[in-house]
């Protein structure tokens, strides 16, 4: 039961009712939002907010979900329901698109994630888009709502026949008229134009005999007369018949198509309530959005608590006005924000009197309980957080407001009387009772007396509520009595100004004499107003305004003491990241070092193992060489603390006379080998990898079979890395790849990497190749196309295709 028959206006529902309905796209979901109800099953219930939850889902996601198209076309069905009826070209044209939003939504949610969306996809179950109906209609009506040319071959041959004709008539009414404006018997600047569907000319009235033809009309003010001349009647009729002839053809398309769709109407009504109703979900879904609304925990009895709970129509309006001002671009200011209210009404504390003074927000809290209440058994998504729970009531029962009546001779207090008279009857355990001011409109202390009855009453049935009050009576009883809690209204007395903040557990004042004090009323006016309210309110009074300041004070220091907190978890956070931070870079330098010692002893060892090998070919005594290389490993050992490399096995120096084809060669300084094919005075032609090539024979050194397998084990771990592989061009060719990626790369690196690129595609015969470079600002691309413009052996430089990256990226032919 929803008591009184004006609640929705009252508590403010219907505003939200008629945003809903602009929501929506079409009047399929406006009779949805007209038919919206309170709702008192908790699963009917729980399925509706749950569809709204998921639609809410929806739209967060950016899922492209069908958005046009909600047409009713409910009219066209009853027509077409009728035998020897047709629908006309735009009936059809609404009922194939509808029809296809209808068969894109069930589409959509079928191929949804699994889960995603479940109470959603049952909706569709029964809901049937006949394929051949839509192919059908679209044979017909093309998408922009036309007939299509090709409906029917006879169709198809009229059209082209018109078309002809309507040219031919141009041409003939142009030379009629070019012959016209030479005579100067038609206005300046005239055209053909139509009267009564047929091509006639204007000619000016005193011309009128001199061009042959029928006259059709004449202009307004009789100046200018409309005639067809006499060379185009038979045109004119040929196209008449024609044109006759198409529409006979279009009726008798659109009769079959209408006989066609007549046996799918009972399967349409139903796609339509379907299409209706996810155009209503959609609408409950934006405005969940609007509100930032949540579903709450859903429990089968009567039951609030309610976390940082927003009163819907406030939030509203203050977003609205923010809205304005920044469309105004009027000074920045800190937007007005909805104080949230933290309400929780359980079977052990089913009663809030919530007390404070006036203009502090008891009334729009009592409010904000009922409209939200009222919202979720009406299927919508409260302002709340996500934590909140909520339960299911059966009646909301509301007394808010001057009621007073001159028909029915009522007085204000008479009216909340029989408000209570009907709370007193209905009221029960699954109930709301929402009471504004209670017990004010008569003598205050038979008026809190009745109150306090009746609240009394109210809590013995066991019903649920929020009730606003100044009496001091209906405090103690709240105090006092099991089930009912106080709640006040914070209100700052230094600055007189209210929070707006609810407190549960303490009753608020109304600080009547300190507002009147400190507003400049006359000293003598408050001080008997002092004494006429006696000592105990007044210190009642001061004892709650006392209390208001030390808990205000508190909270001020308890948010500074969490202030302080939060700096020092921060600083102490700030102290362990800066350790960690030192201990390891303490390690990156250490690690940095050694490998810089170790890449500097194996430059050493290079320089040595060629000073060595010169020494070598100077016939130098071996325990010399000997003695110089063991210095150098205790150097090692002593000064960096690291294990030196093992020195290579000695190799035989390659000789002319000893070499011969077959023999295994390296040369001098490099990893990789080769095989001697022949041998021309000075000259070796060896075989490194896959290419041939003549070396000087003291540029090589005879390696033995070990050291062959050696280097050819080395040769398998060994992956390319554009640079410093060795002699196996065979690997290097397999592993080269034609495109270089140097985005983030500093120009100088980028240089050095692109010049390495180009040589190695050169050298493998490589047709095309890529840089990767980014656009930025131009530098490395400018860099790249300098060096490779500079390169003999590169033919052109451009920009690669645009799909493929455009400026970004440098496509490189070689010759």
């Amino acid at each position: 039961m929803i008591f009184p028959n004006n609640f929705e206006q009252k508590i403010g529902f219907s505003q939200l009712r008629e945003l809903l309905d602009s929501f929506c796209l079409s009047p399929l979901g406006r009779q949805f939002v007209a038919k919206m109800q309170f709702q008192t099953k908790h699963d009917q219930l729980l399925k509706l907010l749950q569809q709204t939850n998921e639609f809410r889902q929806l739209l967060q996601s950016g899922a492209d979900f069908p958005g046009q198209h909600y047409h009713d076309v409910h009219p066209h069905l009853v027509r077409a329901n009728l035998p020897g009826a047709y629908l006309d070209v735009a009936a059809f044209f609404a009922i194939k698109m509808s029809l296809r939003t209808i068969r894109e939504a069930l589409v959509f949610f079928v191929h949804a994630e699994e889960g995603l969306y479940p109470t959603l996809r049952l909706l569709g179950i029964g809901v049937q888009v006949d394929r051949n109906l839509l192919a059908a209609l679209d044979k017909v009506v093309d998408d922009d709502g036309h007939v299509r040319d090709n409906a029917s071959p006879l169709l198809f041959q009229l059209r082209q026949e018109l078309i002809n004709r309507q040219g031919m008539l141009r041409k003939q009414i142009a030379g009629v008229l070019r012959h016209a404006r030479e005579q100067g018997w038609v206005p300046d600047g005239a055209e053909p134009t139509i009267r009564g569907g047929r091509l006639v000319l204007p000619v000016l009235a005193e011309h009128k005999r001199r061009v042959k033809g029928l006259i059709h009309d004449e202009s307004a003010t009789g100046q200018t007369v409309y005639i067809e001349p006499e060379a185009v009647f038979e045109l004119n009729n040929d196209i008449k018949d024609l044109d006759n002839a198409y529409q006979r053809e279009l009726i008798r398309i659109l009769t079959s198509l209408t006989d066609q769709l007549r046996p799918h109407i009972p399967d349409l009504r139903k796609a339509y309530q379907y299409l209706g109703l996810i155009d209503f979900i959609r609408a409950k879904a934006r405005l969940a959005q609007r509100l930032d609304a949540t579903l709450p925990l859903l429990h089968p009895r009567p039951l609030m608590q309610w976390r940082t709970v927003r009163h819907p129509l406030l939030y509203l309006s203050f977003q609205e006005q923010a809205k304005k001002k920044r469309a105004a671009d009027e000074p920045a200011e800190a937007p007005r924000e909805v104080v949230p209210l933290d309400i929780d009404l359980t079977p052990e504390q089913r009663i809030l009197l919530i007390s404070g003074p006036n203009a502090g927000g008891k009334s729009v809290a009592m409010k904000t309980v009922g409209l939200v209440q009222y919202m979720l058994q009406c299927g919508l998504l409260i302002p709340a957080d996500g934590t909140s729970e909520a339960g299911v009531f059966e009646d909301v029962f509301l007394d808010i407001g001057d009621e007073q009546s001159l028909e029915n001779d009522l007085s204000t207090y008479s009216s909340h009387l029989l408000n209570m008279k009907q709370f007193l009857l209905f009221a029960g355990k699954r109930s709301l009772i929402l009471i504004d001011e209670f017990g004010t409109g008569t003598e205050p202390m038979l008026g809190g007396s009745i109150a306090e009855a009746v609240l009394n009453q109210l809590n013995q049935v066991r019903a649920f509520g929020v009730v606003t009050t100044h009496y001091t009576n209906l405090k103690n009883f709240a105090e006092r009595t099991a089930g009912i809690v106080n709640g006040a209204m914070r209100y700052d007395p230094e600055q007189l100004q209210p929070l707006y903040r609810l407190e549960i557990g303490k009753p608020g004042s109304s600080f009547a004499i300190e507002i009147a004090r400190k507003i400049g009323l006359p000293k003598q006016i408050v001080e008997r107003a002092t004494q006429l309210v006696g000592k105990d309110k007044i210190r009642y009074d001061r004892l709650l305004e006392g209390l208001e300041k030390e808990k205000t004070e508190l909270e001020q220091r308890t948010a500074e003491a969490a202030k302080q907190e939060r700096r020092l978890k921060k600083a102490a956070q700030e102290y362990q990241d800066l350790k960690r931070y030192l201990e390891e870079t303490q390690l990156d330098v250490l690690r940095d070092a050694k490998q810089k010692a170790k890449a500097l002893l194996k430059d050493t060892n290079q320089q040595i193992e060629a000073t060595i090998t010169e020494i070598r070919r100077s016939q130098a005594e071996k325990e010399q060489t000997k003695e110089a290389r063991q210095k150098l490993d205790e150097f090692v050992r002593e000064k960096l603390q690291i294990e030196p490399p093992k020195p290579r096995p000695t190799r035989e120096m390659a000789d002319a006379t000893t070499l011969k084809a077959g023999d295994r060669v390296a040369l001098l300084g490099q990893e990789g080998h080769g095989e001697i094919i022949g041998v021309k005075g000075k000259n070796a032609e060896v075989l490194f990898g896959g290419m041939k090539t003549f070396v000087k024979v003291n540029q090589l050194e005879k390696l033995s079979r070990a050291e062959v397998r050696e280097r050819e084990k080395k040769a398998e771990r060994t992956v390319y890395s554009g640079a410093g592989a060795g002699l196996d061009l065979t690997g290097r060719m397999a592993d080269f790849s034609p495109t270089l990626d140097l985005r983030g790369e500093r120009a100088e690196d980028a240089l050095h990497k692109v010049m390495a690129f180009v040589d190695d595609a050169v050298m493998f015969g490589i047709p095309e190749i890529k840089v990767l470079h980014g656009r930025g600002n131009g530098v490395l691309r400018q860099v790249v196309r300098d060096y490779l413009r500079s390169v003999r052996s590169i033919a052109t430089v451009g920009d690669e295709h645009a799909d493929r990256g455009g400026d970004g990226v440098t496509l490189a032919v070689l010759k």
